[in-house]
């Protein structure tokens, strides 16, 4: 079988398992059965004569092959894809850009870029979704994302060790903060000491794919004491406001506090950074997703004042 009868459906099968990471999500997410993408993903490997994927307990893993041909394919459905646009009466290019965001970044800097790009340039439709890092990376390199809003703590490393290297762009970076309920003690000052964090019930939640967790202050010389877990930033500052305990807060989310909470700083003990950085491939970049880029960077501008 020559790679040139490879069909488009096995082709976008193949991306939808390299952003899913497994077959089974592959599968779920299409709406096929998963031998019918096992099927698929066959009918590529013998085109190619060689595996274009690694199976590994948890999920699937992209060889060189498979890199080669996922940049292929990715190039192939975009034009597959605008060819269709553009028979339906819709310019080329359609004014879409899909967007990618991290949880607290939904809060107050997407919806507000979103808004000000609605402003500016009514055309452009941006269509976004929600996920974790090593999703919207998978999501990047498959190509059905233009852009994605990423979350970063030291030591600031890239969010993948893949080729080519995503092109980073830091949009914000500040301290960590602390949301602590609005009667509690700590919420008379501005700022308090890292050691009046001793002894705090810690409204906190795993970090998707590391054992950290986010919520607690980092580098507490004890072990915290966690009163309420929670995945979403806005559930646990809503937590704060009833007094079930206290949790950090990223920049990103300063300005969505509800009421009942207070956000002081934090002296002493490490300079505890965090950054909101842009992720894209590396290469051209559409006219949608570079009008959307620049909303972005002139709405962080209001996270990056000197703390």
């Amino acid at each position: 079988m020559d790679f040139g009868d490879v069909s488009l459906v096995a082709l976008r099968v193949f991306r939808e398992v390299a952003e899913r990471g497994t077959l089974t999500a592959a599968a779920a997410a299409l709406g096929y059965t998963q031998s019918a993408v096992s099927r698929q993903i066959a009918s590529l490997e013998r085109a190619a004569g060689t595996p274009v994927l690694e199976r590994r307990p948890g999920g699937v893993r992209l060889t060189e092959a498979g890199h080669v041909v996922l940049r292929r394919a990715v190039a192939v459905l975009e034009q597959i894809d605008a060819a269709g646009r553009e028979l339906a009466g819709l310019p080329a290019d359609a004014g879409t850009v899909r967007l990618g965001w991290f949880p607290s970044a939904g809060a107050v800097l997407v919806p507000r870029a979103i808004a000000e790009l609605r402003r500016t340039h009514p055309a452009v439709t941006v269509v976004t979704r929600e996920g974790t890092t090593p999703v919207l990376v998978r999501a990047l390199r498959a190509g059905t994302l233009d852009l994605a809003v990423l979350g970063s703590v030291p030591p600031f490393r890239p969010p993948d060790a893949e080729t080519p290297a995503l092109r980073l762009k830091t949009l914000a970076e500040r301290s960590l903060r602390l949301a602590v309920p609005s009667g509690h003690p700590l919420a008379s000052a501005d700022a308090v000491d890292v050691a009046d964090l001793r002894g705090q019930r810690w409204i906190a939640g795993p970090s998707a794919g590391e054992e950290t967790l986010m919520g607690v202050w980092p580098g507490l010389d004890e072990r915290p004491e966690i009163a309420h877990t929670a995945r979403d930033w806005l559930a646990k500052l809503q937590l704060v406001a009833a007094g079930c305990g206290v949790t950090t807060v990223p920049a990103s989310l300063t300005g969505a506090v509800p009421p009942g909470v207070r956000v002081v700083d934090v002296r002493g003990g490490p300079s505890e950074r965090r950054r909101v950085v842009l992720a894209r491939l590396p290469g051209p970049v559409a006219e949608p997703a570079a009008l959307l880029a620049d909303a972005l960077r002139r709405t962080a501008v209001g996270f990056t004042a000197p703390d």
